[in-house]
């Protein structure tokens, strides 16, 4: 499964969800999910959330290679790997592993992003020893032959056929983020250029695997219904004698700077409605002005981020410019970022009208701010929109295991409330005028070839 960073719905929901959760009460990150933390010998972090509500424990162990880590001309690499992670081993055949979960009463699944690759069982407490034997087995000891490689590329050949190659809003998406990232590798689609999918071998997929599988690569995320000494003798007992793997860097061309505004024009037999885009390129906590990655959440609440933002409200209510309008703004990128603004005209109104009553609103925000109301409610809102995070069963561990994947410490996650409530007015202009620069945007249209 893919997720293409920084869209990651679900994720960015339940970390807003647990943010707003923290400063909805005040408190910090140990008091709100109590996070225990240790390393192991051989270098395995691992986090253990205790919730003793529900007879239910999420084992989530996440690797520190994404598809931005894939070898030039190898693209869909990390991905290809993910699919093949649940072929055989030493120990288990071929299915076997997803046989013994499945009887046990679990799910399992697994999904790629640019940052990172990420494995979770949902089981019942007594059979986390389970899919601990399962996940530290396969962490080293996975065994492809040929045809394993062969049926699997076939998969992921028809997958990004079905999901992309024949969908005219997937494809444009491909074409935005190229022209988006000059050098950076979030240019390149998760799942991999089909061209280079089809090259695909076994070798290329064995150095990846032993290069970046390791326990000292790796974050084992432990929430739900477990005591974290128990945890402890577990993961020691099925991770701790796999050796320590050699230390890797993660090299990632830089972008050179941006000097001119790029559009992206595209028709499509497939949609019935204008799509107008425009993305700007944007810091995250670990890149760029970093400095701005909190004012950026805010002003992307203020902007478009609701049906109370600015956009929705003069361009969809008010003028009946637009039959939607909104925002969006990721942080947690280990490379850049970027602030998104989508609309789609009323009929009878053209890309032009549109985009020029979109410049409006944040020429707004450019030379007049943000009110200190509408700052505050952003605020209130974001507290409001994902109180019940820490209800869900698989929220708490991807929500540490994305932070922590994305560079930040567990004792950092913390400082979040403190950060967002310090905002200011003044820091949202300043935001608002390093990141709303045309040089350093691309602007996507999508409309269709035969409109009525």
């Amino acid at each position: 499964m893919m997720l293409s960073n920084p869209y990651l719905k679900y994720i960015c929901f339940t970390a807003w969800a647990f943010f707003a959760c923290c400063h909805a009460t005040n408190i910090s990150l140990a008091q709100v999910f109590d996070p225990t933390r240790f390393v192991l010998k051989n270098g395995l972090e691992i986090v253990v959330i205790t919730d003793h509500r529900a007879p239910v424990v999420t084992h989530m162990l996440w690797y520190k290679v994404g598809s931005a880590d894939d070898p030039p001309g190898n693209s869909g690499l990390a991905h290809f790997l993910e699919h093949l992670m649940f072929k055989g081993t030493t120990k288990y055949n071929a299915g076997e592993a997803s046989k013994i979960i499945a009887r046990i009463g679990g799910t399992e699944n697994a999904f790629t992003s640019y940052d990172y690759t990420a494995f979770f069982q949902i089981i019942a407490p007594n059979h986390l020893s389970t899919v601990m034997d399962i996940e530290a087995d396969r962490m080293r000891n996975l065994e492809l032959t040929e045809r394993d490689i062969l049926s699997e590329r076939d998969v992921v050949l028809e997958e990004r056929r079905s999901r992309t190659d024949n969908n005219d809003v997937a494809l444009f998406r491909e074409q935005l983020a190229s022209s988006m990232f000059l050098s950076y590798p979030y240019r390149i689609p998760i799942i991999g250029w089909k061209h280079e999918i089809e090259k695909l071998d076994i070798k290329a997929v064995m150095h990846f695997y032993n290069r970046w599988y390791n326990p000292n690569n790796a974050v084992l995320i432990i929430a739900g219904d477990v005591s974290p000494m128990d945890v402890k003798s577990l993961a020691q007992r099925y991770y701790g004698s796999i050796p320590k793997g050699p230390e890797v860097a993660r090299v990632r061309i830089a972008d050179p700077p941006h000097i001119a505004a790029r559009r992206v024009v595209m028709k499509s037999s497939q949609i019935g409605q204008t799509r107008w885009t425009r993305r700007y390129l944007a810091p995250s906590y670990q890149y760029g002005e970093s400095r701005h990655a909190y004012a950026l959440q805010l002003l992307n609440e203020i902007l478009g981020g609701s049906t109370s933002s600015r956009l929705y409200t003069k361009l969809v209510v008010e003028r009946k410019d637009a039959v939607s309008a909104g925002s969006w703004y990721g942080a947690d990128n280990l490379g850049p970022s970027t602030l998104g603004i989508f609309a789609s005209p009323v009929k009878g109104k053209t890309i032009k009208e549109l985009e020029g009553a979109i410049d409006e609103q944040i020429d707004l925000i450019l030379t007049k701010g943000v009110s200190k109301s509408e700052l505050s409610l952003a605020k209130k809102r974001l507290r409001r929109s994902a109180i019940f995070a820490r209800d869900s069963v698989t929220a708490p561990a991807r929500i540490i295991g994305n932070l922590i994947l994305s560079g930040q410490k567990v004792h950092e996650i913390e400082y979040w409330p403190m950060k967002i409530e310090a905002v200011t007015r003044q820091d949202i202009i300043d935001a608002a005028k390093a990141v709303f620069q045309l040089n350093r945007s691309v602007t996507g249209i999508l409309s269709p070839k035969n409109p009525t």
